[in-house]
């Protein structure tokens, strides 16, 4: 490809909408172009790298076994009806209706839509396992979209749905997707780590997120340097502490305080002259429209969902003041667990804690030295709270470290979660009905892409791996008005794009330090620069753009050096 032929519209300045450094750079570089809020064109050297990531994805699931196939981003609501999800997704959903009057969506994600052509497909066992997948383009209607690809409404995502006859072939079927998983982001040049994570809307018993390590990424992860344990700060484990032997004779006399407006932990620490680890927070969740109470030190944060998920409920939100008003007989900030009517939960924070502070469920009163047993009682204790970095990995009892990154890819067992709700059964070895048991794959393409541009860039531009770069290599004659240095720049560019090298000739009448800017802005890995002391002598110079190496090497040696570099991917 000639530089001057194409269309590759570079910008200076960085746009003033664009906050993180993909957006800032992918922006600059050409490479995407804004249509409306969350939505993006990709012009043609942004467009080569969503191409390149696409085939990498394709090889390495068809290496899995699974199929490609492709389904419509139009969907009928019935098929969403029958799975329990029409109501249930929220606003992200975007719902219409067609000229015939009838309910749709464009499609977020298509569990509803290859479960129906599986139902209708397969019968037996003997047509089982099967692995299906797409790379095609979703909507959800976020309410914030923001970060360029990182969080945009229009996305191109490829995913891939598992059936198995039971779960331990589902089992092996996630694991082979594991697997494709970790061997697409190594391909990709990417340095990611798989963490547990939430299923979320998607549902499930089990999933597992693919985030790629950036300080700008927005999910944090929780991980464990000597036995390998990561997960997301939603999912992250706290391990359950061992039960001491509580000494009654400990316990000091109740006492009730008058506390006028005095609410938060803050207030009441200072007002009580105590510290927050001293303190019971009562929290009131109503869970599916139930009152549910979960306790937690004063110095920790409740995680819903940890709580949404220990309690199986579909909809968990902090309770209104009336249902407060119910379960406690006081308002907000003077809630304690003593008396109240609900059920009620602690987290494992407040095990073995004896003489705490608590609300008195009483306007401008609370308690003093509050116990378990004695003054109150609760249904269990449980991992209710987010995680910390001083606290030991659950799994090793080793030092927890965080780090933040951008998911790329998630991997789900569902279980029988679609196949119960729409019907999709198989009849087995005995001739019985069994339910298929599923798991589903997703990857972001374009926000893969951003993911490897937050990792890999400098001051001067994006810097990509060689196996995704939009050319592996940039000819820079720095003179296309000298004779000389234009033939040799032409041979070179006719005999590497001959032995299928991706190149791009930079053949514009444009200053030397103009092109070399353009050149690392645009990221290529290997730029060739042509000029006469060099040439005069039959040599080129070559550059690496991420370590900044440079070579000065003959016309031949170059090509080899190239190819070499090339054959490694």
């Amino acid at each position: 490809m000639r530089y001057s032929q194409m269309f590759l519209p570079t910008l200076k300045e960085i746009p003033s909408d664009a906050e993180v450094i993909s957006h800032q750079l992918m922006l600059r570089a050409g490479m995407i172009r804004k249509l409306t809020s969350g939505v993006y064109s990709y012009l043609p050297m942004g467009y080569r790298v969503i191409r390149k990531v696409e085939q990498i994805i394709r090889e390495e699931m068809n290496r899995a076994g699974a199929q490609e196939i492709f389904m419509p981003t139009v969907q009928p609501a019935e098929l969403w009806k029958e799975s329990g999800r029409w109501n249930f997704y929220g606003k992200e959903l975007l719902r219409f209706r067609d000229r015939k009057d009838s309910e749709c969506c464009l499609g977020p994600t298509h569990e509803e839509v290859v479960t129906d052509i599986v139902r209708n497909g397969v019968k037996s066992y003997r047509q089982l396992p099967q692995n299906l997948y797409q790379i095609q383009t979703k909507f959800r209607d976020e309410i914030r979209p923001r970060f360029g690809l990182m969080r945009c409404r229009e996305f191109s995502m490829k995913d891939a749905y598992s059936f198995d006859i039971d779960t331990v072939n589902a089992d092996l079927s996630y694991q082979k997707m594991f697997a494709a998983y970790n061997r697409i982001f190594e391909r990709c040049g990417l340095k990611f780590r798989p963490v547990e994570a939430d299923t979320g809307s998607i549902g499930g018993s089990y999933s597992h997120e693919f985030l790629v390590i950036a300080d700008s990424g927005e999910d944090g992860m929780a991980y464990c340097e000597g036995c390998g344990y990561a997960a997301n700060l939603e999912k992250a484990e706290i391990a359950r502490p061992e039960e001491q032997a509580v000494d009654v004779s400990s316990f000091l006399t109740r006492e009730e305080i008058h506390t006028p407006e005095v609410r938060t932990i803050e207030e009441v620490c200072a007002f009580l002259q105590v510290r927050p680890e001293n303190v019971i927070k009562t929290l009131v969740f109503s869970a599916d429209g139930v009152p549910v109470a979960v306790l937690v030190r004063g110095d920790e944060e409740v995680n819903e969902i940890k709580v949404k998920n220990y309690l199986g409920c579909d909809i968990l939100e902090m309770a209104m003041d009336d249902m407060i008003q119910a379960a406690a007989g006081s308002p907000r900030g003077f809630v304690g667990p003593i008396g109240i009517k609900c059920r009620t939960l602690a987290d494992y924070s407040l095990m073995n804690l004896t003489n705490m502070v608590v609300g008195a469920n009483r306007e401008d009163y609370h308690l003093k030295n509050v116990n378990f047993e004695r003054d109150f009682k609760v249904a269990a204790f449980a991992d209710l709270r987010v995680v910390r970095e001083s606290d030991p990995c659950p799994r090793c009892a080793g030092g927890i470290h965080f780090a933040r990154g951008v998911e790329v890819g998630h991997v789900f067992k569902l279980g029988t979660k679609y196949s119960k709700a729409m019907k999709a059964i198989y009849l087995d070895k005995n001739g019985k009905e069994q339910y298929m048991v599923m798991g589903c794959y997703g990857i972001g393409v374009g926000r893969t892409v951003a993911a490897c541009v937050e990792q890999y860039h400098d001051d001067n531009g994006i810097i990509w791996p060689l196996a995704i770069a939009p050319f592996q290599v940039i000819i820079t004659p720095v003179n296309m008005n000298d004779q000389d240095l234009a033939a040799a720049a032409e041979n070179l560019y006719a005999d590497l794009s001959s032995q299928g090298v991706e190149v791009i000739l930079d053949d514009r009448d444009e200053r030397a330090g103009v092109k070399f800017k353009d050149a690392d802005l645009i990221g290529i890995p290997l730029r060739v620069t042509i000029g006469p002391k060099n040439l005069a002598a039959g040599n080129v110079e070559i550059k690496n753009r991420k370590s900044g190496e440079i070579n000065i090497l003959s016309v031949e040696e170059v090509k080899k050096f190239i190819l070499g570099a090339i054959r490694q991917l």
